[in-house]
């Protein structure tokens, strides 16, 4: 297989290089050169997604038997639908990272791959849905991107990834960081809502290795990608992160409404943390029928440990200082919380 990345140099981009690697497939990959580093063994094609004349040069550079694009976070539909225009002559497949925040009953349905889309054409600009909540104008400009995708190769030859939340070893956004580091300082720690709650986290190296299969796959399609509704669990997740830490702290944990009475933000504040009834119920039956294994969540916290430990940094991201609570807050708080 010859694959090109646009990305391919931090979290998911690079876990996709690596193993693209180990499988012996050759990979180009297409990114400014400002974050992260190369993966050695790719051949690298610098440029900006955002101009022309670089798709250009970057088209030149092929052909592919697939492009994965993980890189798209921050371009509207028609940035997306402009590479895949450009792109569609010299590549066989593209597979496309999308998101849940897609879904127009996310988070407060569960999910399954019928479920409605939100509405936006293929050319959508930047400016479209902005009026809108930062997570629905997110999930907007991603259903424009999965259209201009089809718009140019078509159902047959398109592959749309819907991740919820991905964690692991180089994780940029700063959820799974932030518990460990908190787990490690001890003492009593907030914990929220209850421990049954189930939550779906999937490992950024599974969420790669899929990619790479729906890849070399013959047919198209679009898949959710999560961990089994049920299998993983608040409670478990947090004793997970006590554990390979070595830690003596002690789970206080705390009711949704005493946390929604003294405005504990969900899903930064206390990451994961999330009481809407469909932020886990994303049914990804299908992906896991086409091949999708998910690692037990405490193999997933145990390496992002390991990588902490040994000096690993995360690419620079402004999401990461939105996660975590103040540690006054959280101390005031566990003063006067009632036990559960």
């Amino acid at each position: 297989m010859r694959i090109l990345v646009l990305g391919g140099s931090w979290f998911l981009g690079r876990a996709l290089a690596v193993q693209a690697l180990g499988r012996g497939w050759e990979v180009t990959t297409f990114n400014r050169g400002r974050s992260g580093g190369d993966v050695p063994g790719v051949r690298a094609v610098r440029g900006d997604r955002a101009v022309e004349e670089d798709l250009k040069r970057l088209a030149d550079a092929g052909s592919w038997d697939a492009v994965v694009d993980t890189s798209s976070a921050d371009f509207a539909p028609r940035r997306v639908l402009a590479a895949a225009r450009v792109l569609e002559g010299v590549a066989r497949r593209y597979v496309y990272v999308s998101t849940v925040n897609a879904y127009a009953g996310w988070p407060e349905e569960p999910l399954t791959e019928g479920s409605p889309l939100l509405d936006a054409p293929p050319d959508a600009d930047d400016d479209f849905g902005r009026e809108r909540s930062p997570a629905t104008y997110y999930g907007v400009q991603k259903a424009g991107s999965e259209r201009a995708v089809l718009a140019m190769f078509g159902e047959a030859r398109s592959v749309i990834l819907r991740p919820g939340v991905i964690l692991g070893p180089e994780e940029y956004v700063g959820r799974l960081p932030w518990w460990l580091r908190r787990a490690e300082r001890g003492g009593p720690i907030l914990a929220p809502g209850t421990p049954e709650q189930t939550i779906q986290p999937i490992d950024v190296r599974d969420v790669a290795r899929f990619a790479l299969d729906r890849a070399a796959a013959a047919t198209g399609g679009a898949f959710n990608l999560a961990a089994p509704i049920g299998r993983e669990t608040m409670g478990g997740f947090l004793d997970a992160c006590l554990h390979t830490t070595g830690s003596t702290g002690e789970l206080r944990w705390v009711t949704a409404d005493f946390l929604a009475g003294h405005g504990v933000r969900q899903w930064t504040e206390l990451p994961l943390w999330r009481t809407a009834p469909g932020a886990w119920a994303v049914d990804a039956t299908a992906a896991h029928t086409a091949g999708l294994h998910c690692r037990p969540l405490s193999t997933t916290v145990a390496d992002t440990w390991n990588w902490l430990r040994a000096g690993g940094r995360a690419v620079e991201h402004p999401r990461w200082h939105d996660h975590g609570i103040e540690r006054l807050k959280e101390a005031a708080l566990l003063a006067t919380c009632p036990p559960v």
